[in-house]
């Protein structure tokens, strides 16, 4: 189905400013409309301006008629009684300018009378839908007026139908990690997930996830893409990785209101058959620290993982990240122990289609993980060492992890940009994945905190989400590198 929702220009405006923020609008819908999983699940939101055209804010109804203002996802059907129900939009987008439907340039002149008079019913009350030959021509009809509006559908559907990854494929693999490595920067820093869920598969096995997505349509990100094309003293503090000839890296900048910055960076140095996993690395300037999260995957079918020698040889060198941070010296430096990197045993059900969750799994610090490794519970029967949710009866999962470091009570302390860079690119030429984020922002220790205690999204600033394009090389090189 494809939905089509109706509001007045009144509705239209009290809501805006909220779907601007939230990206969600949940509307209930008119008993006995049918509500299968079926169809493009795309929702079109209808400004009706036929009435009172004056009441709207926006300049562009300054005429009679009925507008497409909206396009979203229908990404959840719930259920408010014994027979009433409604669709969650999420995520929308505003269209970059309001799409007439009546008149003779409006896109229902251009519908025969049997799809226009499927839509004209669709849009006879608050919500109804059309099915999938209606849309295909209604599709045809906004493209060839709107052609703008294919980045929009584009975006939208790849998020309504994410590729499935093939679990024996090496590469699907990698890219699994790497895309809820990404999840999981958006989860610690509250930007939207949706800014890096939109993807195809790389032309190349070996590129990273970042190669893959599909640009946010989001109108301020093009207007920001334009803007900033010389880049110049806004260029992503990683972009001189991305003309290292051993290296591939991708940048995706996420920036809201407040000016808070999260830059995504990821880079692999190594074919994808000789990978040794996914890394994550979460570095919060302002208070000078990073955590490190390095991936494992539990068996699929017995959730399990058997410690050998190579996950002893990475502790090792994980270990060695400790040394790199200071002694705390004032109160927000204070940690609940000198852990900074985490082992995450995680597991994917087989072909399962991505989704807006983070992989299921355990993550363990690593010197919790040297005692579990002296303790008899992980002892296998034939005197190997296993880890799986059977024997390890304490671990942290998604949400808790990402609490503790958005309250700052994990991670290293007075570590610097430069020791980042450095550790940063030497984890991928080692043979890792690396999917590194890098927050920039002018919160205080208090403001972050209250902010990652706040559950509303009233308040939320607004996002803007871009690739940035590839800055002029510098005029001398730069050291190290």
């Amino acid at each position: 189905m494809t939905y089509i929702v109706t509001l007045t220009s009144a509705q239209m405006a009290e809501n805006e400013s909220d779907w601007l923020i939230t990206e969600r609008f949940t509307k209930g819908l008119p008993t006995g409309l049918d509500t299968s999983d079926t169809g493009t699940r795309l929702a079109l939101l209808v400004c009706d301006n036929r009435t009172s055209p004056t009441n709207n804010s926006r300049r562009e109804f300054s005429e009679h008629g009925r507008f497409i203002t909206w396009i979203g996802s229908v990404q959840r059907f719930n259920t408010v009684g014994p027979v009433d129900s409604s669709i969650t939009i999420e995520p929308m987008r505003r269209c970059p300018r309001p799409v007439p439907l009546d008149g003779p340039d409006g896109v229902l002149a251009s519908l025969s009378s049997m799809h226009r008079s499927h839509v004209e019913q669709a849009l006879s009350g608050s919500a109804g839908h059309c099915g999938m030959t209606t849309w295909q021509a209604l599709q045809e009809a906004l493209l060839r007026k709107h052609p703008e509006l294919a980045r929009y559908i584009d975006w939208l559907l790849a998020n309504l139908n994410p590729i499935r990854f093939d679990v024996e494929d090496a590469a699907d693999r990698a890219w699994q990690e790497q895309r809820d490595a990404a999840q999981s920067l958006t989860r610690v820093t509250d930007f939207p997930h949706s800014a890096l869920s939109a993807w195809g598969r790389p032309a190349s096995r070996d590129a990273p996830y970042l190669a893959g997505l599909i640009p946010d349509p989001v109108e301020n990100s093009l207007i920001d893409h334009d803007v900033r094309a010389g880049l110049g003293s806004e260029a992503p503090l990683f972009d001189d990785w991305r003309r290292l000839s051993d290296v591939r890296c991708d940048i995706h900048v996420l920036e809201d209101s407040s000016g808070r910055r999260l830059e995504v960076v990821n880079v692999n140095a190594t074919p994808v058959e000789s990978r040794l996993g996914t890394d994550m690395i979460y570095y919060h300037h302002p208070s000078h620290s990073f955590v490190l999260v390095q991936y494992k995957r539990l068996d699929s079918r017995n959730k399990e993982y058997r410690v050998n020698k190579q996950l002893l040889d990475q502790m090792d060198r994980l270990e060695q990240v400790a040394k790199l941070s200071s002694n705390p010296e004032r109160p927000h430096e204070w940690r609940l122990s000198p852990d900074s990197c985490f082992l995450k045993f995680a597991h994917w059900r087989e072909t399962a289609a991505p989704t807006s969750e983070l992989a299921h799994g355990m993550y363990i610090p690593v010197s919790y993980a040297r005692v579990l490794l002296d303790d008899d519970c992980t002892l296998g029967s034939r005197g190997g060492r296993i880890f799986s949710y059977k024997r390890v009866d304490r671990y942290l999962v998604g949400s808790e992890f990402a609490d503790l470091v958005k309250l700052g009570l994990v991670g290293t302390v007075g570590t610097s940009v430069e020791q980042l860079r450095d550790f940063g690119l030497q984890r991928a030429r080692e043979g890792y994945s690396v999917v590194l984020g890098f927050e920039t922002s002018e919160e205080t220790p208090r403001v972050r905190a209250t902010r990652a205690r706040s559950r509303s999204t009233k308040k939320k600033p607004k996002v803007n989400s871009y690739s940035p394009p590839t800055a002029q090389p510098p005029l001398f090189d730069v050291p190290g590198f």
